[in-house]
Protein backbone atom coordinates (compact mmCIF):
# COMPACT_ATOMS: atom_id res chain seq x y z
CA UNK A 1 0.00 0.00 0.00
CA UNK A 2 1.41 3.26 -1.11
CA UNK A 3 1.15 6.29 1.19
CA UNK A 4 -0.24 9.42 -0.23
CA UNK A 5 1.49 12.74 0.22
CA UNK A 6 -0.94 14.24 2.77
CA UNK A 7 -1.60 11.05 4.73
CA UNK A 8 -0.09 10.80 8.16
CA UNK A 9 0.95 7.63 9.90
CA UNK A 10 -0.22 7.24 13.42
CA UNK A 11 2.68 7.54 15.86
CA UNK A 12 3.27 4.56 18.14
CA UNK A 13 4.45 4.94 21.66
CA UNK A 14 6.75 2.12 22.66
CA UNK A 15 5.83 1.41 26.28
CA UNK A 16 8.27 -1.44 27.12
CA UNK A 17 11.49 0.64 26.91
CA UNK A 18 9.81 3.38 28.92
CA UNK A 19 8.92 0.86 31.66
CA UNK A 20 12.53 -0.39 31.67
CA UNK A 21 13.87 3.12 32.16
CA UNK A 22 11.36 3.89 34.91
CA UNK A 23 12.24 0.68 36.79
CA UNK A 24 15.94 1.47 36.50
CA UNK A 25 15.34 4.97 37.90
CA UNK A 26 13.22 3.56 40.73
CA UNK A 27 15.93 1.06 41.74
CA UNK A 28 18.61 3.75 41.50
CA UNK A 29 16.73 6.17 43.76
CA UNK A 30 15.84 3.46 46.29
CA UNK A 31 19.50 2.45 46.61
CA UNK A 32 20.69 6.06 46.88
CA UNK A 33 18.02 6.86 49.47
CA UNK A 34 18.92 3.84 51.60
CA UNK A 35 22.57 4.88 51.59
CA UNK A 36 21.64 8.35 52.83
CA UNK A 37 19.76 7.13 55.92
CA UNK A 38 22.13 7.46 58.89
CA UNK A 39 22.38 4.70 61.47
CA UNK A 40 20.55 5.72 64.60
CA UNK A 41 23.13 5.92 67.31
CA UNK A 42 23.55 6.73 70.93
CA UNK A 43 25.82 9.53 72.07
CA UNK A 44 28.64 7.81 73.96
CA UNK A 45 32.11 8.92 74.96
CA UNK A 46 34.01 5.78 74.04
CA UNK A 47 37.22 5.02 75.90
CA UNK A 48 40.41 5.48 73.88
CA UNK A 49 42.91 2.78 72.98
CA UNK A 50 46.28 2.99 71.26
CA UNK A 51 45.81 -0.59 70.00
CA UNK A 52 42.25 -0.30 68.59
CA UNK A 53 41.70 -2.28 65.38
CA UNK A 54 39.01 -1.75 62.77
CA UNK A 55 36.68 -4.75 62.81
CA UNK A 56 34.13 -5.84 60.20
CA UNK A 57 30.58 -4.55 60.70
CA UNK A 58 29.05 -6.65 63.52
CA UNK A 59 25.64 -8.27 63.37
CA UNK A 60 24.66 -6.64 66.67
CA UNK A 61 25.91 -3.51 68.39
CA UNK A 62 24.88 -3.26 72.04
CA UNK A 63 25.10 0.19 73.62
CA UNK A 64 25.46 0.45 77.39
CA UNK A 65 24.59 3.94 78.61
CA UNK A 66 26.17 5.55 81.71
CA UNK A 67 22.99 4.89 83.73
CA UNK A 68 23.18 1.14 82.95
CA UNK A 69 20.50 1.13 80.24
CA UNK A 70 21.13 -1.46 77.52
CA UNK A 71 20.07 -0.50 73.98
CA UNK A 72 20.06 -2.49 70.76
CA UNK A 73 18.85 -0.62 67.66
CA UNK A 74 17.14 2.03 69.84
CA UNK A 75 15.28 -0.63 71.87
CA UNK A 76 15.85 -0.74 75.61
CA UNK A 77 16.50 -4.31 76.78
CA UNK A 78 17.26 -6.22 79.94
CA UNK A 79 20.09 -8.78 80.06
CA UNK A 80 17.50 -11.60 79.89
CA UNK A 81 15.91 -10.09 76.77
CA UNK A 82 19.39 -9.74 75.29
CA UNK A 83 20.09 -13.43 75.89
CA UNK A 84 16.75 -14.38 74.30
CA UNK A 85 17.49 -12.19 71.27
CA UNK A 86 20.87 -13.85 70.71
CA UNK A 87 19.40 -17.33 71.12
CA UNK A 88 16.59 -16.50 68.66
CA UNK A 89 19.23 -15.47 66.11
CA UNK A 90 19.67 -19.11 65.19
CA UNK A 91 23.44 -19.56 65.41
CA UNK A 92 24.68 -17.62 68.44
CA UNK A 93 28.15 -19.19 68.17
CA UNK A 94 28.55 -17.43 64.78
CA UNK A 95 27.06 -14.11 65.91
CA UNK A 96 29.34 -11.07 65.81
CA UNK A 97 28.71 -8.68 68.70
CA UNK A 98 30.24 -5.31 69.49
CA UNK A 99 29.66 -3.64 72.84
CA UNK A 100 29.85 0.16 72.89
CA UNK A 101 29.87 1.67 76.34
CA UNK A 102 30.51 5.12 77.72
CA UNK A 103 33.76 5.48 79.65
CA UNK A 104 31.76 6.50 82.74
CA UNK A 105 29.58 3.36 82.70
CA UNK A 106 30.05 1.11 85.74
CA UNK A 107 32.03 -2.01 84.87
CA UNK A 108 29.32 -4.25 86.32
CA UNK A 109 26.80 -3.03 83.71
CA UNK A 110 29.34 -3.80 80.99
CA UNK A 111 29.90 -7.28 82.42
CA UNK A 112 26.16 -8.00 82.56
CA UNK A 113 26.03 -7.60 78.76
CA UNK A 114 29.00 -9.94 78.32
CA UNK A 115 27.37 -12.46 80.67
CA UNK A 116 24.08 -12.29 78.71
CA UNK A 117 25.95 -12.87 75.44
CA UNK A 118 27.99 -15.77 76.86
CA UNK A 119 24.84 -17.32 78.33
CA UNK A 120 23.32 -17.35 74.81
CA UNK A 121 26.47 -18.91 73.34
CA UNK A 122 27.97 -15.84 71.66
CA UNK A 123 31.75 -16.14 71.60
CA UNK A 124 32.80 -13.42 69.14
CA UNK A 125 32.53 -10.25 71.24
CA UNK A 126 34.24 -6.98 70.34
CA UNK A 127 34.57 -3.84 72.42
CA UNK A 128 34.18 -0.45 70.73
CA UNK A 129 36.92 2.09 71.41
CA UNK A 130 38.11 5.37 69.96
CA UNK A 131 41.64 5.38 68.58
CA UNK A 132 43.90 7.38 70.89
CA UNK A 133 45.17 10.67 69.47
CA UNK A 134 48.39 10.00 67.60
CA UNK A 135 47.78 6.23 67.42
CA UNK A 136 47.89 4.66 63.97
Amino acid sequence: MKMRYFERRKARIEIIPMIDVMLFLLVFFVIVTLQMIPDAGVSLQLPTSSQADTLPHPKFTVNVLPDGTIKVKDQVMTPDQLTAMFQADGAPDKTDLTIATDKTTPFQDFMSVIDAARKAGVSDIGIAAQPAPGAS
